[in-house]
């Protein structure tokens, strides 16, 4: 199954990395049928920071049907975020993977993008809470009950409040994608700790070396389809 990361001018890398990375070393180590393909309204779509990344395809020539979810990392304002997050093609993007039941994880402020999109109405959700909360009071304004969390899931929408977070949103879609069971066991693998993401507990404490004796890796059958959910 496919990820489609929708990479929209002035994304932040660190947000873009993880969904790369978290379903790679799902599919590499665990042998998890997941894969990511990025898109963006441009063949080259230049980050946050001034960053050039070639994406796989451009959104028009994007099938939702081909994807099993939708993922969109964060980006700044200042670097022309808002002019693609907010472009009317990623709106009916956003919309079509909602009307399809199909898991949608953002990071940060793209959560803005599904507010302006309409499907997060009347629904828990969060952004970038800090600078004085004002990224929250813009995504209240689109009607959206703001939870001050790490990590927000509404139904099939994921949501987080900084670039802190954004591996945790990338192992709440792999766990989505796969199970608990076998997101946990990549969670591990990679370095972090297992558990609930709370606001009184981030930052999560630093993960112990696996040469230490205190590294404890959850035990998991490699991804099977008849375990995905």
């Amino acid at each position: 199954m496919k990820v489609l990361v929708l990479l929209a001018k002035g994304f932040e890398t660190m947000e873009f990395s993880v969904f790369i990375d978290v379903m790679g070393w799902a599919r590499v180590h665990f042998g998890c049928d997941v894969e990511t393909v990025t898109c963006g309204l441009s063949k080259q779509v230049m980050s946050t920071f001034l960053v050039p990344v070639i994406v796989d395809k451009t959104l028009d020539g994007i099938d939702a049907d081909d994807y099993a979810a939708l993922a969109i990392p964060g980006g700044f304002e200042q670097f022309g975020f808002y002019e693609e997050a907010y472009d009317e093609r990623v709106l009916d993007l956003i919309r079509t993977f909602e009307a399809r039941g199909k898991p949608i994880a953002t990071v940060c402020v793209a959560a803005l993008a599904l507010g302006k999109s309409g499907i997060l109405a009347n629904r828990k959700a969060t952004t970038y809470h800090l600078m004085g909360g004002h990224r929250q009071r813009r995504l209240a304004a689109f009607g959206v009950n703001v939870v001050n969390e790490p990590v927000v899931v509404d139904r099939d929408v994921i949501t987080s409040y900084c670039p802190e977070t954004a591996p945790y949103v990338a192992f709440k879609l792999l766990e989505r994608l796969t199970s608990k069971a076998q997101a946990d066991t990549v969670r591990a693998a990679m370095g972090f700790p297992v558990g609930e993401e709370r606001a009184d507990s981030f930052s999560p404490p630093p993960a112990a070396h696996p040469g230490d004796g205190r590294f404890r890796a959850p035990v998991s059958p490699p991804c099977a389809s008849d375990e995905r959910t």
